[in-house]
């Protein structure tokens, strides 16, 4: 067991992460369609979501990591079959080299063991699947039935589409091509690659990948985070049981941070030589790999973060849709921010900045350049040509922010 108790030690064990996560290095993964693709595999994910307040989740992402990223190769992917849409911790593009690891829940769903939706209408999804079979691709919105709840959320969705969904989380379906959030789905023979593995995994091969996979991309991992949001007993058993048997071969070792959680990390990852911190700023999306499990981010970097659009507006702290400012491996601020497409403008709503950090102080025209930086970039990947700024926390930096900002795009 190695304690780190110094905060150059915990500097370092930080860095481990970000650098595994491909936030250190300005282009890890190459750039452009084929980074995109080493990126994703690296990962093992890039999450979903349809918040649009700023580009969506899985296309900052890779923006993040990705050189000459655009939102279009996201798709093209999925068509040329190199990733492939299912569930994950949530809904994410996945390595399509990992599709069999999807297929335990899917046989779960399909067997009644776990419920994606109650009381599937087994009559329907037949004869979806029939015209699935018999006429090819079908889009949600091509169903044309009568809804009796109009205006109701995705649990109230109409029979058809729920039915729809049911055949695709139960694997029947996949999804073969992306309009925007306007899915298709094809039969999985038909849309998975011939040359994919689809045996599905022993609980042993699954808990060996999770751990692989989270050591990859992470560097370190807890056991609570090997199986992050995962429900499984027997999967979390079979977790803890490989970790404790690589722990016995010196395959693995543990460190324990001040707070008392304890990572597994390879051996000798500590000693490994680690980019160096730079002055890039980077913004992150609230669904990115390196922030999702916000414990690991509160007890290994203080960061102490939380998505507020589903706080009610008056108890909000940042703001709606508050992002991440990553900087020479301290998370140092968020902002929260717009794009308003129309107008091809990007509004900073609130600014909140940081310059004195646990194991640093930094140079405030340092972080003001790096932000301002990082701005033209982001603006750039918004599709704005102008930005706006309104707050900002420490006021003393408000003028020189703004000045400096808002000249930039």
């Amino acid at each position: 067991m190695i304690e780190l108790t110094s905060p150059k030690d915990l500097a370092r064990l930080r860095r481990l992460a970000l650098a595994s996560q491909g936030l250190l290095q300005a282009s890890l993964f190459g750039s452009g369609l084929a980074g995109a693709r080493k990126a994703v595999s690296h990962l093992g994910y890039v999450q979903i979501d349809t918040i649009s307040v700023v580009e969506r989740a899985h296309h900052h992402v890779l923006h993040s990591r990705v050189p000459k990223f655009e939102p279009a190769m996201m798709n093209k992917m999925l068509l040329d079959g190199d990733i492939f849409e299912y569930w994950s911790h949530a809904a994410a593009f996945l390595p399509i080299d990992d599709f069999r690891f999807s297929l335990p829940y899917k046989h779960a769903i399909k067997s009644g063991q776990t419920h994606w939706y109650k009381d599937p209408d087994e009559k329907l999804m037949a004869e979806l699947l029939a015209r699935v079979t018999s006429d090819g691709p079908l889009r949600s919105r091509d169903i044309e039935t009568k809804s009796s709840n109009k205006g109701a959320g995705w649990w109230d969705w109409k029979p058809a589409k729920k039915a729809l969904e049911q055949l695709y989380m139960q694997g029947d379906l996949m999804v073969c091509n992306r309009e925007g959030f306007q899915k298709s789905y094809d039969l999985t023979e038909r849309v998975l690659p011939s040359h994919i593995n689809s045996t599905a995994p022993t609980m042993d091969e699954f808990a060996a990948h999770l751990v692989d996979q989270q050591l990859r991309c992470h560097g370190l991992a807890s056991l609570k985070g090997l199986t992050y949001l995962r429900r499984n007993t027997g999967l979390r058993q079979a977790v803890k049981s490989l970790v404790d048997e690589r722990l016995a071969q010196g395959l693995l070792e543990q460190v324990t941070i001040p707070n008392g959680d304890v990572f597994v990390i390879e051996p000798g990852a500590l000693e490994r030589r680690l980019p160096r911190l730079n002055n890039r700023l980077l913004i992150l999306s609230p669904f990115d790999n390196s922030v999702i499990q916000r414990d690991r981010l509160k007890n290994l970097f203080h960061y102490d973060y939380q998505i507020e659009c589903y706080v009610p507006e008056p108890k909000r702290q940042y703001g709606y849709f508050s992002l991440p400012l990553l900087f020479r491996g301290e998370f140092i601020g968020r902002m929260d921010c717009k794009a308003h497409r129309k107008e091809r403008r990007l509004e900073i709503k609130s600014l909140y900045l940081e310059t004195q950090m646990e194991t640093q102080h930094f140079d405030e025209d340092l972080v003001i350049n790096a932000f301002v930086d990082a701005i033209k970039s982001f603006s750039q990947f918004q599709q704005c040509d102008s930005v706006t700024l309104t707050s900002v926390e420490p006021k003393h930096l408000s003028q020189a922010l703004q000045d400096r900002v808002e000249g930039s795009a």
